[in-house]
């Protein structure tokens, strides 16, 4: 029932841009040439006659009880067999003898066998406000602009002269009316072409594509005649993107991978960054707890900042360890872009997640002048300078402010 219809919701439409298309255009005056008429009532004209003799350059026939005619060996593939039967069309009279024609005939058998559905050849022959005019033989039909090509066509003069492959969508014999789409016939090769790529792909494998539309989310590339795929922005690569017009093109090549396939092959997705180096890897190695590194703010939320500390390595500063004392408004405190000092608590390599802070181990902020003066009392006493008894904190540490002075 839902083919049915979407099927049905499909004809709606394509009638409406017929309608639409066809608008202030008269099929009947693109028909006026009476050579080339071919009405419903045309296949009156139709008579048989059966072969009785070859006297070139006639052929004579015989279409009746005291009748006869002529129709011109030319008109023949090859020279008829004498009692053979053929399909003619009069086209006068001569000597008391019926002119028939071949030609004329086929060509009414040809629009009577017409029907809705079929592919045709036709040649585009002009170019009006709704679409194209073509010959499908002697016979004239139309294309609507939106049925010219599965895009738009911007300027459908290009297509003038062009001898193209449509199928039959609208046949009115009693109205000279035949029209065509040539985006139905592109349609149906390109899912043809589509099934014979997809069944070539894998996920995992590499290929190469051209973007042909870059959109907020990603881009379309195209990876086989007919075949896209979206590369959505967050696949393109390990460092954060917001728009990918920044770092791409249309018409760019670039190496893929197919990362899924799925409603057979209507939707592939495609990566970029999976063919780069992760830059999550070894950072355990590079980043040990309580190491101080400098790195940038490159995303502001409530609960805090998250800070780049090399390209594609993002970690997270709690809004409880921005700053000392306590604040509800990371955004007051620091700003996207600013290079912070902060020192790893944390890291969880498998997880893709660090934990960073911008206080010291004892509460102070990296930078201050609180924090220098705890360092100081650290080096002291890590320098053995242990203090006497009865030394307070205070002494000891201003002891190593004298130091430092």
């Amino acid at each position: 029932m839902y083919d049915e219809d979407m099927s049905d919701s499909a004809d709606d439409r394509l009638k409406e841009e017929i309608e639409a298309a066809l608008d202030g255009v008269n099929l009947q005056e693109i028909d006026l040439d009476k050579a080339d008429e071919s009405s419903e009532g045309r296949h009156e004209n139709l008579v048989k006659g059966t072969v009785v003799g070859v006297t070139p350059p006639d052929v004579i026939l015989e279409l009746g009880p005291r009748s006869q005619g002529v129709c011109p060996l030319a008109e023949f593939d090859e020279e008829p067999a004498v009692g053979s039967v053929h399909d003619f069309t009069l086209v006068g009279h001569q000597d008391g003898l019926s002119v028939l024609s071949m030609k004329g005939a086929i060509e009414i058998r040809s629009w009577m066998e017409l029907e809705r559905g079929s592919n045709v050849k036709c040649r585009v022959t002009g170019v009006n406000t709704g679409g194209l005019e073509v010959r499908v033989g002697s016979h004239r039909g139309f294309i609507p602009a939106s049925q010219a090509a599965i895009g738009r066509v911007e300027d459908l003069s290009t297509m003038l002269n062009e001898t193209i492959v449509c199928e039959v969508v609208e046949i009115d014999r009693s109205k000279n009316r035949l029209v065509l789409s040539r985006r139905n016939v592109l349609a149906k090769e390109a899912d043809v072409a589509r099934t014979e790529a997809v069944g070539s792909l894998t996920p995992g494998s590499k290929i190469r594509g051209k973007v042909t539309r870059i959109e907020s989310f990603g881009a379309f590339c195209e990876i086989a005649p007919g075949l896209e795929g979206l590369l959505h922005v967050s696949n393109f690569s390990h460092i954060r993107v917001e728009d990918l017009s920044d770092h791409l093109k249309t018409g760019e090549e670039l190496e893929l991978m197919i990362l899924d396939i799925t409603e057979g092959g209507k939707r592939i997705g495609l990566g970029h960054k999976q063919l780069q180096p992760d830059p999550w890897d070894g950072v355990t190695a590079r980043y040990s707890e309580e190491s101080v590194v400098l790195g940038k703010v490159t995303r502001i939320m409530d609960f805090g900042a998250f800070v780049e500390i090399e390209p594609g390595v993002e970690g997270l500063v709690h809004v409880s360890r921005l700053e000392v004392g306590r604040t509800t408004n990371p955004a007051k405190v620091v700003t996207v872009g600013e290079e912070l000092s902060v020192r790893v608590t944390e890291v969880d390599e498998p997880g893709r997640r660090l934990s960073l802070t911008r206080l010291d181990s004892t509460g102070a902020l990296l930078g201050s002048e609180d924090a220098a003066d705890a360092e100081a009392v650290r080096e002291q006493l890590s320098e053995g300078n242990a203090a006497p008894q009865g030394l307070n904190l205070g002494a000891l540490l201003k002891r190593a402010m004298d130091d430092d002075s």
